[in-house]
């Protein structure tokens, strides 16, 4: 400690030195004293705290009380955290709203209210997660500390047969992720992300939806994991544009799925909507328009990268029909490719299916149908929590998506269920629920409020067999 604080007054002597010549600030009238350091004014003083760092600035607080009371100024602490990796925005909505886990009984109005040296400390101490996303055309895997997913595998519907039981798809589901990975299944949490599945409020699906956490569960507590986290896939799209109410749309890979989302969870009893295409059709669309011109491709997944890189959402079809938007691109080992009508044609399938002999709702209208249940469900006195729409999938990155979705829901829906509607495109992108169970897994409670140990899935699992479906 004392080579501790000579490091600090040799700090203080040569910025006084070069600050010779000016006045200095008393501290605030009744702060306890720092004894010769009480010469420096405060804004000088939390700049040597800021040059030492934060492990030599908590080092500090064990000097004396009035140092303590110094070092924990928050605003010394909210410096540290935002010079480290992960945003801002991030970091606060994380310690406000998820702090305590689920079901959510816990929130902090203001960031004032919050020890921010207390939340640096905890966040140091949360040990990295391997993340799996399933996913539903394929699997993303990786460190909860790596700034995006490290690899990409086939889903656990790829192993086995469609005979095989959950348990002997999983294992060696979860064994290649580990394998690819090249770490010991005991040696780090895991938070794995639940595709939209089972969606209705009926008996077999809820019996469905729990036997698949249980099957998740049973494996990875089998593979010796020290604790699991399993969370929605719509939660997590949900949490990553920084919310934790409002209906979640995900463009899979052959559905699309609308979810009610009410402090996150998912409200099954207002109904998760579920409209009959996704991604894979209108990559079929878009071949069967190029098919119609005569324009050669080796494959689907060659159609499926021209979607990615030409195809977007008119905000107004029948006036995008009138412009010149002829595009190419270059798929490498093919060439190149020129579309025009096209580019906008394959996405309106989405809001008329009828365009590619489908017979499914609307995209818009599946989406007003479930906003009209949220407020009629009157689960709470406020009418503005479904109102805010995040768009997930890797589709929903389509250019224009968001500002045709929401001008369509403001024609179809009543002016008092309108108003205030936003949608936003997803915040990651393709990824936005990988990076969502990111944020929760840096979140200074993860390993006490949202993962749950062997020991617990057994006492819970043999005292109340279905109570652990509600909670985790």
């Amino acid at each position: 400690m004392s080579l501790l604080l000579r490091k600090v007054w040799d700090s203080v002597l040569s910025r006084s030195a070069s600050s010779s010549g000016r006045s200095l600030p008393d501290f605030p009238e009744g702060h306890p004293s720092l004894g010769a350091f009480d010469l420096i004014p405060i804004d000088v003083f939390m700049q040597i705290l800021r040059f030492l760092g934060p492990r030599d600035a908590a080092r500090t607080s064990l000097v004396c009380k009035s140092w303590r009371l110094l070092v924990s100024d928050n605003r010394l602490w909210i410096f540290f955290l935002q010079s480290g990796k992960e945003p801002w925005d991030c970091l606060v909505f994380a310690e406000t709203h998820l702090r305590s886990g689920f079901p959510m009984m816990m929130y902090y109005g203001a960031t004032s209210e919050l020890s921010f040296m207390q939340i640096y400390g905890c966040r140091a101490m949360v040990p990295g997660s391997v993340i799996v996303d399933g996913g539903s055309g394929y699997c993303k895997y990786g460190w909860s500390k790596y700034a995006c997913p490290s690899g990409r595998c086939a889903t656990f519907l790829e192993f086995g047969n469609i005979e095989s039981p959950m348990y002997a798809r999983l294992r060696p589901f979860f064994s290649t992720i580990y394998n690819r990975m090249q770490v010991k299944p005991s040696s780090q949490p895991i938070i794995v992300v639940i595709p939209i599945c089972h969606s209705d409020d009926t008996e077999s699906a809820r019996a469905s939806r729990k036997q698949y956490r249980e099957a998740i569960y049973s494996v990875l507590f089998d593979m010796n994991v020290p604790a699991v986290c399993a969370i929605d896939q719509a939660i997590l799209a949900l949490y990553a544009a920084k919310q934790t109410s409002g209906i979640v749309v995900n463009i899979g890979f052959n559905v699309t799925s609308i979810v009610p989302i009410l402090r996150g969870k998912v409200m099954h009893e207002i109904g998760v909507e579920i409209v009959g295409q996704g991604a894979l059709k209108l990559t079929g669309f878009l071949r069967e328009l190029m098919q119609q011109r005569n324009i050669s491709f080796e494959s689907l997944y060659t159609v499926r990268t021209i979607k990615e890189k030409l195809c977007y959402v008119a905000v107004d079809y029948d006036a995008e029909l009138q412009k010149d938007t002829e595009a190419s691109c270059e798929v490498a080992g093919e060439g190149w490719f020129t579309l025009s009508e096209e580019r906008f044609q394959t996405a309106e399938i989405l809001f008329q299916p009828q365009m590619g002999g489908v017979r499914a709702m609307g995209l818009h209208r599946a989406v007003a149908l479930c906003m009209d249940h949220c407020f009629s469900s009157e689960v709470v006195s406020d009418d503005t929590w479904f109102k805010t729409v995040v768009l997930a999938g890797g589709t929903s990155c389509l250019p224009g998506l968001p500002e045709r979705l929401e001008k369509e829901l403001q024609k179809l829906l009543p002016t008092y269920m309108s108003k205030g509607i936003k949608v936003l495109p997803p915040p990651y992108g393709a990824d936005s629920a990988w990076f969502g169970a990111k944020i929760v897994s840096n979140v200074s409670t993860f390993t006490k409020a949202w993962c749950m140990s062997k020991k617990q899935f057994k006492q819970k699992t043999q005292r109340n067999p279905s109570s652990f479906i509600g909670t985790w």
